[in-house]
């Protein structure tokens, strides 16, 4: 059996019309839900981007960091930001040396920066050039005004902004039509790897599409679905923090749209991935997995909490609830929705196990195929999502969000209140107390030394408040 992982970076759960959403048009991410076992509360042990993927490839923890520290050719992230440890094996190197042919296809640019070795084990793989701030085109100049269109202040007021937007349209001034974006670009490689390659009698194929993760900037049809008029600037970067007294609500939905626009976009080419693999009879003998690494806050309150940023705290359904979907070759549990809670790296030997393999070694995710059967006993009765000194625990009734020494502590009731609005830490510190002891036991039962040195640095997002401000309680 071969073996598709498929990662959307900063899709949210609540965008895909098989979770629930109304508006947002992703119809192929809802057939290949109608043929798939749908994960309903399935979050990331550690955040963001290369945490979460440091534990897709190997099914290992990221999260307590143990020997983090920062890299030359990269900016200072969070803590677990940095390459796969060289004492752990990924999924790639096994599969390949039982005969797998393995590929990677990605424009997640931050697996490929010096010092970075996510291509490990792989036989090729293609690196889609050009997201952010990759340094990819050092020329030609990108005007004022150009960047100006994207820029709700005067770029005299926020110069950083107007670098990053330079950088990215610079990056992407040779696009001339939706297929050279990079949802199309990604998938299209992805679905000429399939091709080329239908002599493999194994195969261990990673799509890894950074899109839909900011700027958000998808051609104008696929906007115009979600925001029909031009009256506004055309708003394409996050704000990393609040939005009231930076935006305008007018330019706040357009924000929405562009994000909509960009999640439709790369479901269309997800789509024609998809077909790629039924076309060549590759999907008959393929178990397929979509997920998602996290969210990101869109101002879409009273959930979002006013703001237009990812950050470990306040922790949010809209950053942390993931998009994880199997499809079974065979069909089985096609349809069937799972309510129990799973991580991230619970995925790897899931979809191992599916194919008949599994990594060598002990590793701590769970393969949680056994659990889709309704009144299965839950082989998890609680998740920790770590972000820098930053925790996250969620169990069946209870989200307990603060940093792992118990500061600025927010209490929900996750049942009675979903969009997580009434913080009764204040109530139940005992109950807290529980809770966080539960964060340090998944830490190795003691918080490590370590941590000291992140108390002041979250790393990772320039979400303005910072550590230091989560003394008030949001």
């Amino acid at each position: 059996m071969n073996i598709v992982l498929i990662v959307l970076d900063t899709l949210r759960k609540d965008h895909v019309g098989a979770y629930g959403n109304p508006w947002i048009k992703t119809p192929h991410l809802d057939r290949f839900a109608a043929e798939s076992v749908r994960f309903n509360r399935a979050y990331p042990e550690s955040l963001p981007t290369l945490p979460v993927r440091r534990a897709l490839h190997t099914g290992l923890r990221t999260y307590p960091y143990h020997g983090h520290h920062d890299y030359k050719g990269d900016f200072s992230g969070a803590p677990g930001w940095g390459p796969i440890p060289e004492e752990q094996t990924t999924v790639a190197e096994a599969l390949s040396e039982r005969g797998y042919r393995c590929a990677l296809v990605s424009d997640c640019y931050h697996q490929f920066k010096p010092s970075k070795n996510f291509s490990r084990g792989f036989h090729e793989w293609v690196f889609v050039r050009g997201q952010e701030t990759d340094r990819y085109l050092s020329g030609p100049a990108v005007s004022d005004e150009r960047v100006q269109r994207h820029m709700t202040e005067p770029i005299s007021e926020n110069p950083a902004l107007a670098m990053f937007l330079r950088s990215y349209l610079r990056n992407n001034v040779r696009r001339v039509s939706e297929a050279d974006y990079y949802p199309a670009r990604v998938f299209t490689e992805a679905s000429r790897w399939v091709r080329e390659n239908d002599d493999a009698e194994r195969f261990f194929l990673v799509v890894d599409s950074f899109d839909p993760h900011e700027p958000w900037d998808p051609p104008l049809n696929y906007r115009r679905m979600y925001d029909p008029d031009d009256d506004c600037v055309d708003v394409i970067q996050s704000l990393y923090g609040p939005w009231q007294g930076k935006m305008t609500p007018r330019e706040v939905r357009r924000i929405q749209a562009n994000y909509a626009g960009e999640v439709t976009m790369v479901d269309r080419w997800f789509g024609e991935f998809m077909e790629t693999l039924r076309l060549s009879g590759r999907l008959d003998d393929t178990v397929v997995a979509v997920i998602s690494d996290h969210g990101h806050n869109l101002g879409l309150d009273p959930g979002d909490k006013g703001l237009i940023s990812k950050q470990g705290h306040p922790m949010t359904h809209a950053v942390a609830d993931r998009v994880l979907m199997v499809r079974h070759p065979k069909g089985e549990h096609a349809g069937a929705a799972c309510d129990q809670l799973v991580y991230n790296l619970d995925l790897t030997p899931t979809i191992l196990g599916i194919a008949g393999e599994a990594l060598p070694g002990a590793i701590d995710g769970i393969d949680v195929w056994g659990q889709v059967p309704a009144g299965s006993a839950p082989a998890r009765d609680h998740v920790t999502i770590g972000w820098g000194p930053l925790v996250t625990v969620i169990t069946d009734d209870w989200w307990l969000n603060a940093s792992i020494w118990g500061e600025a502590p927010l209490l929900y009731a996750v049942k009675d209140d979903p969009a997580l609005e009434r913080n009764l830490a204040p109530d139940r510190p005992d109950l807290c107390a529980d809770l966080l002891r539960l964060a340090v036991e998944d830490a190795g039962g003691s918080i490590p030394q370590a941590f000291s040195g992140y108390h002041d640095k979250p790393g990772c997002t320039p979400f303005e408040v910072r550590y230091a401000a989560i003394r008030r309680v949001v």
